[in-house]
């Protein structure tokens, strides 16, 4: 779904501004100039005609840059990211026998969300930039700066439209919003593969040789040792007044006469 957006906002992305130029000869005048543009991008490639103020002749202006390779490049990764994020799901749906599979699964999977979660950042970046640049390109006081009517005083050109950015300014949200999203994911498919459990075997089996090396020094936890006078049984000793050895079980003290 965020490759979805990602995508969707930026891929079907089509704005415009309007201009107007207001000459001294009123009938000279164009005060409804709209520019369309689209994606890729391709700002180079879209014209549009301006008055001149000098009799009935116009000219033929285009906008400036070509912005296409950013914005191809995020909506490239973005699909990519969607295919293999749909077959993934069917795959551990109705193949998970098979992913499991002799590990091969999870360890291309694992490679697969890496590469994924850099080319996100790189691509989000790459069109963050390539929209402030569009911006630029597209903000109608530069565009008015292109037409020589607008470079005489006598002549007033003003913006009436600017282009609405928003959904662009939301491709690139999704964008990093990707990368968060497949860079968490990491830690969940790295879980999966081998390397994880077999580093908690060698973390267990460190702990069992530190325990049976503790219980090979001396340390028993059934014996106290002859101060205290314990044995297994339960009973302990004692001297009568008589000079006799007297032994208390968990029956009570036994008779002189069975001592005897």
């Amino acid at each position: 779904l965020f490759a979805i957006f990602a995508f969707a906002t930026c891929g079907g992305y089509s704005g415009g501004l309007r201009l107007s130029v207001d000459c001294a000869n009123k009938s000279e005048s164009d005060l409804s100039i709209d520019i369309a543009f689209a994606y890729p991008f391709r700002l180079h490639q879209v014209n549009f005609d301006a008055p001149t103020c000098e009799g009935k002749r116009r000219e033929t202006l285009s906008l400036i840059g070509d912005f296409s390779s950013s914005a191809e490049f995020f909506v490239t990764i973005a699909v990519f990211a969607f295919l293999y994020s749909l077959a993934a799901t069917v795959v551990y749906i109705f193949f998970q026998n098979k992913y499991r599979e002799n590990n091969r699964g999870p360890l291309i999977d694992f490679i697969v969300t890496v590469v994924f979660s850099f080319l996100w950042l790189v691509s989000s970046s790459a069109w963050a930039k390539g929209l402030s640049d569009v911006k630029v390109a597209t903000d109608p006081d530069e565009v008015l700066l292109l037409m020589s009517a607008c470079k005489q005083q006598s002549n007033k050109c003003l913006p009436v439209r600017s282009p609405v950015m928003s959904s662009l300014n939301t491709s690139v949200v999704f964008g990093y919003l990707n990368f968060i999203l497949w860079a968490g994911n990491i830690w969940f498919v790295f879980k999966e593969t081998g390397w994880h459990s077999s580093g908690q075997r060698h973390a267990q089996d460190a702990m069992e040789k530190q325990s049976s090396s503790y219980n090979q020094g001396g340390y028993n936890q059934d014996s106290y040792g002859p101060a205290g006078g314990y044995n297994q049984q339960g009973s302990y000793g004692q001297v009568d007044e008589y000079g006799q050895s007297q032994s208390y079980g968990q029956s009570g003290p036994t008779s002189f006469a069975n001592q005897i």
